[in-house]
């Protein structure tokens, strides 16, 4: 395990590489959602099978990474991601993005088809809700804090049974100790992204995951997206909503590890 900082135009972005630190070596890397950190693959990476390298990052905001003024463009997030991946020395990884991550993947595709061999689209879309949602959200985090909408994003992130168990304490503490500024500003970026066009120009294997308990990304939108990528896959998860790496790390990290043998990513 390595972990570093990317200082990309004087922001520090936290990155951890996992598994084999070799540029050579086949290369996952890993974008997580709003409101959480890299650590919410925690559990699906330790069921990734061995001689891999993973590569992941906190996003601007979030988690280790520093919280610039905002708001964000999406831009900058891409451009972000391709200042790590250029930092790790990687070629033609699979790209597993969820939420904004995806996003995000799909903006680094469009940009840097070097960098990205393959795309897993996790519970995200071409777009995301519209301007008006965004900037409600916004308004309430900068009037009330983080706490004031932590019980209405739990509640589209979690099926109703993983969110009545305790294991949900430690996923509120994330979203909670998110910097207000990296969440309003990474709201911005969403708000102001439209990829439809862009991402139905892509060639490239892709797979599409969603939750049928999702209600911030709900299937029928997720295959909408994967559905502009020609040879596109799709796959639904049942009983998970938003974050199936968490509610259900053993059945993505083999759902992950499939795609990737397919795709001739595995040695």
């Amino acid at each position: 395990m390595r972990e570093f900082a990317v200082d990309r135009a004087g922001v520090k972005l936290a990155v951890r590489i996992d598994g084999a630190d070799d540029p050579a070596a086949p290369t996952i890397v890993f974008a997580h959602a709003l409101g959480t950190s890299m650590r919410i693959w925690d559990q699906t990476i330790a069921d990734l099978p061995d001689g891999l390298r993973i590569v992941r990052f906190d996003l601007r905001g979030h988690g280790q990474s520093d919280a610039p003024d905002g708001p964000y463009a999406m831009g900058a997030l891409v451009a972000d991601a391709e200042a790590i991946c250029d930092a790790a020395k990687m070629r033609d990884a699979l790209f597993v993005g969820l939420s904004v991550g995806g996003m995000i993947g799909q903006g680094l595709a469009i940009k840097r088809l070097d960098l990205v061999r393959a795309l897993v689209l996790s519970n995200t879309a071409a777009k995301i809700g519209n301007a008006q949602l965004w900037q409600d959200r916004i308004a309430i985090v900068k009037r009330d804090g983080m706490p004031a909408l932590a019980d209405a994003v739990l509640a589209r992130w979690f099926s109703p049974a993983f969110l009545a168990s305790p294991d949900v304490t430690p996923w509120r503490e994330m979203l909670l100790a998110t910097d207000p500024e990296g969440y309003t500003g990474v709201c911005a970026a969403i708000a102001g992204t439209d990829f439809y066009t862009p991402t139905s120009g892509l060639r490239l294997p892709t797979l599409g995951i969603a939750g049928s308990e999702d209600r911030a990304t709900p299937p029928d939108l997720v295959r909408e997206t994967v559905d502009l990528i020609p040879g596109s896959e799709f796959r639904l998860m049942r009983k998970t909503g938003h974050l199936p790496c968490v509610e259900h790390p053993s059945e993505y990290a083999a759902i992950l590890t499939s795609f990737a043998e397919k795709t001739g990513h595995l040695r």
